[in-house]
């Protein structure tokens, strides 16, 4: 049985300036971290094979991925946008508290074709999770998501919204 090891990812927002002048951040990231997950991945599944050869084939199957996902910081609210294809919005689960977000989804597919002389059966199971730590405090309450098209957009409003702050151009005395 293939092991899946949880991580907190913490996120880091900068900002950038788009061709308008208006402020959009992205997320930075950490390809080491990508590297040393891959290879925990890799050796899991070596080392499930080496042991249980037969079964652990079946288990690399059906592993949870990581959604992509976009963060957009808006000021007064955060902006999440996870790719989720392949997946019903009765499946998808949407845990958010004052600093964190945990989106999980899990579905299973059957389809059976039949006939004179034959049988045609086949499964699948897609599992997917994504844990966040956000910078600044959440209202848990007023939590929104839309799902369509295979893309979940949750929208996050901060307890206490960042200032926006205009440049200014300074003369010297």
């Amino acid at each position: 049985m293939a092991i899946i090891k949880k991580r907190k990812e913490k996120l880091a927002i900068k900002s950038a300036k788009d061709k308008k002048g208006e402020i959009m951040e992205r997320k930075t990231y950490d390809t080491g971290l990508y590297l040393d997950r891959l290879f925990d991945q890799f050796r899991s599944n070596f080392e499930d094979f080496l042991w249980n050869p037969e079964n652990s084939l079946i288990d690399m199957s059906s592993e949870t991925r990581t959604p992509n996902m976009d963060v957009i910081d808006l000021g007064d609210k955060y902006q999440l946008t996870a790719e989720i294809p392949g997946v019903s919005r009765d499946n998808i689960n949407i845990e958010v508290t004052p600093n964190e977000v945990e989106i999980s989804a899990d579905q299973e597919l059957e389809e059976e074709e039949k006939g004179k002389d034959w049988l045609k059966r086949e499964r699948s199971s897609t599992s997917f999770y994504r844990f966040l730590e956000l910078p600044e405090e959440l209202k848990t309450n007023d939590a929104e998501a839309e799902f369509k098209d295979g893309v979940l957009t949750l929208t996050l409003p901060k307890v206490q919204p960042k200032p926006k702050h205009e440049s200014k151009k300074v003369k010297i005395k």
